[in-house]
């Protein structure tokens, strides 16, 4: 049976949540988000998400740390090392390349493409570096 630590990934979804509220917050990359999406730049300080996104946003996040703790336990990894490497090849393999057919085939622009990649990125490295260095005993 896979020891995986439901505390790690509790909160591994937990700081993935955090990351995101940030990436698209005015100080990083939401003011840049909002302009390449067509929309009013200064109304972002004012937009709140809606109650069924953040429970969605954070289910989400939950269900990803899940799985790449039962991947990180099934492979072995031990370490922060292993465990980033992993990260990368997950965000490389599916995110990046997922996100890549909304730029080919529904014309995402790539300043779009990289604001969410380098959410996705960020997110599944911390994600598997919580839950691949705080292993369950």
């Amino acid at each position: 049976m896979l020891k995986i630590n439901y505390l790690a990934v509790i909160a591994a979804a937990i700081a993935a949540f955090v990351v995101g509220a940030l990436w698209y917050s005015p100080l990083l990359f939401g003011r840049t988000y909002m302009e390449v999406r067509g929309l009013n730049p200064s109304a972002l300080a004012e937009m709140k998400p809606r109650v069924g996104e953040l429970v969605g946003e954070f289910v989400k996040n939950i269900v990803v740390a899940f799985v790449l703790a039962h991947f990180i336990a099934r492979l072995g990894v031990r370490d922060w090392k292993g465990a980033l490497q992993f990260g990368l090849w997950v965000w490389v393999g599916f995110q990046a390349m997922l996100l890549m057919g909304a730029v080919l085939h529904e014309r995402m622009p790539l300043t779009l493409y990289a604001i969410h990649a380098g959410d996705a990125l960020v997110k599944t490295l911390l994600m598997s570096i919580i839950v691949g260095v705080w292993r369950a005993k």
